[in-house]
């Protein structure tokens, strides 16, 4: 038992080091500028690089697992250090913007996509009677790595410059990614059956995607994506359009963006374990939805700007973390990876979904509106859907009572 105790804290360990280093890709906001001023390119297609590392960031999930089974979580988590360790220093070489989308954006994004489903589903198959502070612990480090960098590449790119910077923050996450990695050890999964919830089986992709549940659970992750990443794309502006806040006091709420996203994140992981996760995701959603709608329709100030900025961030957090738990008790631990790949597309659309839909109606106020609805939609599902398996006995259950006599009932 020591032995096994001592060999989970290692893993722990491995993991925190592994997701801090892939959270550091979260400053991307600090490069927009300084690119810009060193070669004359356009802001808004500089920023375009982040949709692109989110957007490819999610794809690598779909095959991460299938990697994961052929090469096992170290070496794969290893190589995924060295590859966006590479694309981040060949970055400082980049020329063009077509380069610099390849290899910040496509190739970075990859790396991290793959390594972070990876490490933080084989977490959770770890400690499968503690996966919501576990998945919290995990994803809290990718928060906490990108709380961190904003200081640590912020002084780099005042003092040194951002091509340099880049050749300095990949050699950082490898040495990160690739340390961490050694640490790892692949988690073991007898069967579901012996999970909190009762599960029967571990369900396939295939057999995932034939219940109704994936997609609806897919609709609440798309919903709780896009309201995060949307208000962490434009936070700032709103809070200078909108607040009639200056520059300055509107460019602190993205530390309060990072440092409630990163709270959310462990607070409500390890709440989900107590309360339930659903009950967990339906609070965040409902807490959202109000937050959105007060950003829509109520004038704002300094401290309601400030308050609904960190509600969002807070329930965002939290529900990136409580979500891959609520798939692995849907639809069993073995196949987590894989599963939680395809329900973790919504992340990726989510992150282009907010910029589109305000390109097309036309502002903040609009895009919110939507969002509380959504908000609302997915409040609605998340209250009333079910566990695959629950829905099956009780069907089977119904259809055996008619044909039971009350005498055998009482002898069961």
């Amino acid at each position: 038992m020591k032995n096994r105790t001592e060999n989970r804290l290692l893993i722990v360990i491995g993991t925190i080091i592994v997701q801090m280093g892939l959270g550091t890709i979260y400053t991307w906001s600090l490069f927009n500028q300084p690119l810009v001023d060193a070669f004359g390119w356009k802001l808004s297609s500089v920023a375009i690089t982040f949709s692109i590392t989110s957007f490819a960031l999610a794809f690598a999930t779909l095959f991460a697992g299938k990697l994961q089974d052929k090469w096992g979580i170290r070496r794969l988590v290893a190589a995924s250090g060295v590859l966006l360790g590479a694309g981040l220093m060949l970055s400082s070489q980049a020329s063009s913007l077509g380069m610099l989308y390849v290899l910040a954006g496509v190739v970075v994004g990859f790396a991290d996509g793959t390594a972070y489903i990876t490490t933080l589903s084989n977490l959770i198959k770890w400690f499968p009677e503690k996966k919501g502070l576990i998945s919290g612990i995990s994803v809290g480090a990718y928060g906490t790595g990108s709380l961190l960098f904003k200081y640590i590449n912020g002084y780099f790119i005042s003092s040194f410059g951002v091509t340099s910077t880049f050749l300095f923050w990949g050699i950082i996450v490898l040495i990160m990614v690739v340390g961490g990695s050694f640490l790892l050890r692949e988690a073991k999964v007898a069967s579901s059956a012996t999970t909190a919830n009762g599960a029967q089986k571990d369900y396939t992709v295939k057999e995932m995607l034939k219940t109704k549940q994936a997609y609806l659970l897919f609709v609440i992750f798309f919903t709780a994506c896009m309201s995060g990443l949307y208000l962490i794309g434009i936070v700032k502006d709103i809070g200078v359009s909108l607040a009639g806040l200056n520059a300055a006091t509107a460019a602190n709420a993205v530390a309060l963006v990072a440092i409630f996203n990163t709270t959310g994140r462990i607070v409500l992981g390890a709440l989900s374990d107590k309360v339930g996760r659903l009950k967990v995701v339906s609070g965040a959603l409902f807490a959202t939805a109000i937050a959105v709608a007060t950003l829509s329709f109520i004038p704002l100030n300094f401290p309601i700007f400030f308050a609904c900025v960190a509600t969002i961030a807070f329930c965002f957090g939290g529900n990136i973390t409580v979500f891959p738990t609520i798939v692995a008790d849907f639809f069993g631990l073995k196949n987590q990876s894989k599963n939680y790949g395809i329900i973790y597309q919504g992340f990726g659309i989510g992150a282009l979904a907010g910029s589109f839909i305000a390109a097309l109606l036309g502002g903040f106020i609009p895009t919110f509106i939507i969002l509380t609805i959504l908000c609302i939609i997915s409040l609605v599902i998340a209250v009333t859907i079910k566990p695959p398996f629950q829905g099956k006995k009780e069907k089977k259950s119904n259809q055996k009572l008619p044909n039971m006599q009350p005498h055998t009932r009482t002898g069961l």
